[in-house]
């Protein structure tokens, strides 16, 4: 009896040393990393999931904008932090697809991440100053292949999506085109709009207003099909470019490893809260596409991205 009852104290010394269970996820406010200067537009996506993120899970999700080296620094954080969701990132093309290869990391965006949910972003246009002449992109082609100068164009920095397609597209074609460098798409719409450069290739969100006030001349969209608001404006499918289906897209994500049970949580709530209409007014101001994707098919799609884009990267890194 004494030693059954040594034996039934020991269990109780046991399970008391190994402390109280663990509290449920979240018990603690969540951080979400941007890796860019606040005010972008992965910035405000990422404040708009985090409010939504917040009333989810009745805790804060907080946005910290840890900037430099191309997105280095905050990527870079997010990676080597404890992979325990309190962690995560707003993820996407600049950072996961684009950066690595351009700027020859060391950082995996597949193997050092952990991809929970898409959320979408708006889709490129090349857009021409009225003075320039032209009234189809197949006529900025051939103003491409004439020869007579080089054509300049903007877009909203060196690695940016609009620089990204120009150059894919200037090597598909064999054409050279001179790429106006800005420190930010404010200064490059400015000068565009202005007339001081001609051709632009930038997201439609921030090409909207100036096209809709007739001081911008579309001539071609990167999204799957047209767009009801510019119907009359042909894809870059249709043009002959089936791979050019592409967006400055933009995801959530965290470190490698991260629990399969808050992966499938948080990836619920951020597909849930593309349906509250708040969100919804934001995504179609900034004329953001989005659809529901499950962690495995984010992880599918950023490999495919990874794959498409990183031979563009690198060339346009050769060009610096």
């Amino acid at each position: 009896m004494r030693r059954a009852a040594l034996s039934l104290a020991a269990l109780i010394v046991a399970a008391t040393a190994s402390g109280p269970a663990q509290a449920e996820w979240p018990d603690k406010p969540i951080r979400i990393v941007v890796a860019y200067a606040a005010g972008g537009a992965n910035d405000l996506l990422g404040r708009v999931f985090a409010d939504q993120l917040s009333k989810a899970f009745n805790q804060q999700f907080f946005v910290e904008n840890r900037t430099g080296g191309s997105g280095l620094i905050g990527t870079e954080a997010v990676a080597r932090a404890a992979p325990d969701g309190y962690t995560l990132q707003i993820s996407g093309m600049p950072s996961h697809v684009l950066a690595p290869p351009m700027n020859k990391w060391t950082i995996d965006p597949i193997r050092d991440f952990t991809h929970i949910a898409y959320l979408g972003g708006p889709p490129n246009v090349f857009a021409v100053h009225p003075s320039l002449g032209v009234a189809s992109f197949k006529e900025l082609l051939a103003l491409m292949k004439s020869g007579t100068e080089a054509v300049q164009y903007v877009s909203p920095a060196i690695g940016s999506v609009g620089n990204t397609v120009a150059e894919y597209v200037a090597d598909k074609e064999k054409v050279k085109l001179v790429h106006v460098v800005y420190r930010g798409g404010g200064a490059a719409i400015q000068d565009l709009v202005a007339g001081h450069v001609k051709v632009g290739s930038m997201t439609l969100s921030t090409t909207r207003p100036h096209i809709l006030a007739g001081k911008l001349k579309p001539l071609a969209i990167s999204s799957e099909r047209r767009i009801a608001e510019f119907g009359d404006v042909p894809t870059l499918v249709e043009l002959g470019y089936p791979e050019l289906v592409v967006t400055t897209w933009y995801s959530l994500s965290g470190p490698a490893g991260l629990p399969r049970d808050i992966v499938q949580k948080l990836n619920a709530a951020v597909n849930k809260a593309m349906a509250v209409p708040d969100v919804q007014k934001h995504l179609e101001t900034e004329m953001v596409q989005t659809k529901a994707m499950a962690p495995d098919e984010m992880t599918a799609f950023m490999q495919r991205e990874v794959k498409q884009w990183a031979p563009t990267a690198r060339r346009i890194a050769e060009q610096k």
